[in-house]
């Protein structure tokens, strides 16, 4: 049944995504508004394009969000991967998508904040794993230890 509705929420969802879906829906629209004549502009008139448009937009919602939710999950796990494959990338971005708001918003704010330094603005508020490293290397200890110590912590969380 999941493979089903997985095959048929990427088809409608491309579908609903096309230009000549658009034009369709415009030509339908006023086709139903020049019709109006013939039936009177009655209730019955209005109420079949009330009740066409809302049954397809309560099910698009479904569709529409079952499609997004799988292309969410699966660009989170191509960044989490490519963080993890990058050996100067920061193993503390894997799976931010799972803090809490107040916790993403303190994490977004300190990565703006060191942007910032980066263009000359104001001071660092957090460090990268490289920029770790670097400190561990000033205070006379090795820096790969460091990261081999972090790696090895990450793969007992992680699992890998």
């Amino acid at each position: 049944m999941e493979k089903i509705f997985v095959q048929f929420s990427n088809e409608v969802a491309a579908l609903a995504g096309r230009p000549w879906t658009f034009v369709a829906c415009v030509i339908l629209v006023f086709l139903w508004g020049a019709s109006g004549p013939l039936f009177g502009f009655g209730e019955t008139w209005q109420l079949v394009i009330n009740t066409g448009t809302t049954i397809i937009t309560f099910l698009m919602v479904f569709v529409i969000q079952n499609s997004q939710n799988r292309d969410g999950a699966a660009l989170h796990a191509k960044l989490d991967e490519l963080i993890h494959a990058v050996s100067g990338a920061d193993e503390r971005f894997v799976g931010i998508e799972q803090m809490t708001d107040e916790d993403l918003k303190a994490l977004l704010k300190r990565v703006d904040e060191r942007a910032r330094t980066i263009r000359g603005l104001g001071a660092p508020d957090i460090e990268t794993r490289a920029e770790n490293a670097k400190a561990a290397a000033k205070r006379g200890k090795r820096a790969s230890d460091s990261q081999t110590t972090a790696k090895r912590a990450n793969r007992r969380k992680t699992g890998r």
